[in-house]
């Protein structure tokens, strides 16, 4: 009998590519959100969880927005925000360091004139009443869907683009 191990025999052949599907499969929910482009307006992600950032991130992107960055504190925001100029920034509440999501967005507005969707767990009356001089332009309770969040996005940008002046 042969010493070597079992495992070391056996030989994986991948799929070849004539075995992958074609097109993703896509939930019923998620098949309107991506057939509709996002025309490439630039979108700041401010959210400290790196899992939740990245899915975020991957989805808009698919949606056709530009990403111009993520930041998972608010000096990393105001920093990405000077740099980069969004158009809209979408805001966890408890993000890294001292500051807090509604302070960032805060200051995003008051410096920046960037408005924001904040998309978090906390969304009580407190936070909202916090928030309000930032003229938030929706709220997406945690946890929510990518297509909820990719629709949040579209409306906020088309209220963004009713505005006068």
């Amino acid at each position: 009998m042969d010493n070597e191990p079992v495992l070391a025999s056996l030989q994986v052949t991948p799929a070849s590519p004539r075995h992958w599907p074609r097109e993703p499969v896509l939930a019923p929910d998620e098949r309107a959100v991506s057939e509709h482009s996002g025309s490439g307006d630039r979108i700041l992600i401010v959210e400290d969880d790196v899992l939740v950032a990245s899915e975020m991130e991957v989805t808009l992107s698919d949606a056709g927005f530009e990403i111009v960055g993520v930041a998972a504190s608010a000096n990393e925001a105001l920093l990405l925000a000077g740099a980069e100029s969004p158009v809209l920034a979408v805001m966890d509440i408890r993000i890294a360091g001292d500051r807090d999501g509604i302070d960032t967005a805060l200051e995003l507005f008051r410096s920046h004139g960037i408005r924001c969707i904040f998309a978090s767990a906390h969304s009580d009356h407190d936070s909202r009443r916090r928030a309000a001089p930032a003229a938030p332009l929706g709220w997406l309770q945690k946890p929510y869907s990518m297509a909820s969040l990719t629709a949040m996005v579209r409306a906020a940008l088309h209220e963004l683009r009713s505005e006068p002046g």
